[in-house]
């Protein structure tokens, strides 16, 4: 199957059934119930031995970084970087989420990308993903100039007071190959461009590029809204990688993203610099934005 066929058809086997009985709902009575929705995209950063040397280990940093996220009251979070122990760690200590991601390595459970919700305010409907290769079937597939392969993946969910439906995708794009940045964000907005115009989507992630970056110029182009721009008219953002220096590190840029498309508006955005004794959750600073469906 062609990449572009295969795209458009994991797309549509998932949204359509759900898809065809939101659209036949009368418009009117969609606009009579407001609901926002906080979400965060948080770079975990791995379980790097060396961190542990300057107290930044994940064993020194998963309270911390379970507090700041609880504090933020997210109804939506996607992770980057997320291992087995982040993920095991971060769902016991906010069991109050469902989660979905996909395995990295074939033996290695290694669910980057992780997506939490809260169980008590969304259903989900259907889950999926892909990789951001020229062969998106095909699970661990790179291409291009990527160092390491890498996907994204989706969930669509529906808010369990107002019947809303959305989709949530959640990706972490390469660290090195710049191609592979920019055909992976276009990749992205191609299977987003399957579902009708209207249809409410968000997507967190770490793209390792600036705003100058034609991948972020992809996304843009292609219908995506970066919400800290659309909340936050002529705001520097700042850095959002600081490799645990705070705000000691060497000037940088904003790297970590929430877009949304569709009938989704953004009310508040920014980046959280919460830390503790001059230690971080993470070597990137966590990102938030309100929404409205």
């Amino acid at each position: 199957m062609k990449r572009r066929n295969f795209i458009k058809a994991i797309g549509l086997v998932a949204a359509l059934p759900n898809l065809a009985q939101s659209l036949r709902a009368d418009d009117s009575a969609l606009k009579k119930t407001v609901s926002t929705h906080k979400v965060l995209t948080c770079n975990v950063r791995v379980d790097v031995p060396a961190d542990s040397k300057t107290g930044d280990g994940w064993k020194h940093r998963k309270e911390m970084c379970a507090d700041i996220i609880k504090a933020q009251k997210a109804d939506l979070f996607g992770l980057q970087e997320a291992q087995e122990i982040h993920w095991k760690d971060l769902k016991s200590r906010m069991p109050e989420y469902d989660t979905y991601a996909l395995s990295y390595f074939p033996t290695t459970f290694h669910p980057i990308n992780a997506i939490f919700f809260l169980r008590s305010r969304y259903e989900l409907i259907s889950a999926g993903g892909f990789w951001l290769s020229e062969t998106p079937h095909i699970a661990f597939a790179k291409s291009w100039d990527s160092a390491l392969p890498r996907l994204v993946n989706w969930v669509d969910l529906k808010e369990r007071s107002s019947g809303k439906e959305f989709r949530y995708w959640n990706t972490h794009l390469d660290h090195k190959g710049q191609q592979a940045r920019a055909k992976s964000a276009a990749l992205i907005v191609q299977a987003s461009d399957v579902l009708p115009k209207e249809f409410p989507q968000i997507l967190t992630g770490d793209m390792n590029a600036g705003i100058e970056n034609q991948a972020i110029t992809n996304f843009t182009e292609g219908g995506w809204v970066d919400t800290f721009a659309a909340a936050n008219p002529g705001k520097d953002p700042g850095q959002t990688f600081h490799g645990f220096r705070g705000p000691k590190a060497a000037p940088h840029k904003k790297i970590d993203w929430i877009f949304c498309r569709g009938a989704v508006k953004p009310l508040a955005a920014a980046v959280i610099r919460d830390g503790r004794n001059g230690h971080y959750p993470s070597d990137h600073y966590f990102v938030s934005a309100v929404v409205e469906l």
